[in-house]
């Protein structure tokens, strides 16, 4: 990874910890990583090993019985962790955005769609009129694969499928165009032909200059969209590198484990 470039996001030696009576569940345990503007880069783990704990502790977004005990985060030179709450709910939407793995929790079920994308908004283009912008969201939501923009803005998320409001949350991802988008695995339980999309939407974010991390346990996906790659495993990196230095020579026998199916498909 180029070292001489700064990065628009770097963590160093975050901690999360969950607590309970009689023991301590270290999600996340000392990661560190950085992620640089008109680049994707990628978290990639299996289940459970730490990756959405660290998107959401990026955020400052842990709630009890988890707390971020240790370590830093750097966007545009402040470290995040030492704001305010008040402080953060500006940067959120503004410099950094998250598309949720569950959407349905992430999104309020009262709310309408078009509202959801008006607060994702309220930072961007603020001299844009609201018909105006209305039409930025239908088309955005197209983009996504939403076919009846107009019905899905007037809708409420719990009208909507889960898929649906996967799309309208990457829609409203889209929409913040922040410095830095978190995208919690946002292709899965999608059909092929919308998760194509979505990636291309992605690459075009990247390829604007915005820095995206996206979180992942899916190999295919990192290896068609990402330039940097970080693997977790029980909450630590294990090996970190570009895409292509990692996927041909991966070091760390974790790595070498979750690259199995692709090496095995190469030799068929």
């Amino acid at each position: 990874m180029n070292m001489t470039e700064t990065p628009v996001l770097e963590v160093k030696d975050l901690k999360t910890y969950f607590y309970s009576k009689d023991s301590v569940v270290k999600a996340v345990d000392g990661v560190s990583l950085r992620a640089y503007a008109g680049r994707i880069t990628a978290l990639i783990g299996g289940s459970g090993s730490g990756k959405s704990v660290m998107s959401r502790s990026i955020m400052g977004l842990i709630d009890e019985p988890g707390k971020i005990v240790d370590g830093e985060v750097w966007l545009n030179g402040r470290d995040l962790r030492t704001l305010p709450e008040k402080q953060m709910r500006k940067v959120r939407g503004k410099e950094i955005a998250m598309i949720f793995q569950e959407p349905t929790a992430a999104m309020n079920p009262v709310i309408k769609v078009k509202d959801h994308l008006f607060e994702a908004a309220r930072f961007y283009e603020r001299q844009k009129t609201k018909a105006e912008r209305l039409a930025d969201f239908r088309d955005v939501l197209q983009r996504v694969g939403l076919r009846n923009p107009d019905q899905i803005l007037e809708s409420y998320p719990f009208e909507l499928s889960g898929g649906m409001c996967q799309r309208v949350m990457v829609a409203m991802g889209i929409i913040a165009n922040a410095n830095v988008l978190i995208a919690d695995e946002p292709t899965s339980s999608l059909d092929l032909t919308t998760q194509a999309s979505i990636l291309e939407e992605l690459l075009q974010l990247r390829d604007s200059g915005m820095a995206i991390i996206l979180i992942t346990h899916d190999l295919g996906v990192v290896a068609q969209t990402a330039d940097d790659m970080y693997v977790i495993k029980d909450g630590k990196i294990v090996e970190s590198g570009r895409v292509q230095e990692v996927f041909h020579a991966p070091k760390h026998p974790y790595t070498q484990y979750l690259m199995e199916p692709i090496h095995a498909e190469e030799l068929k």
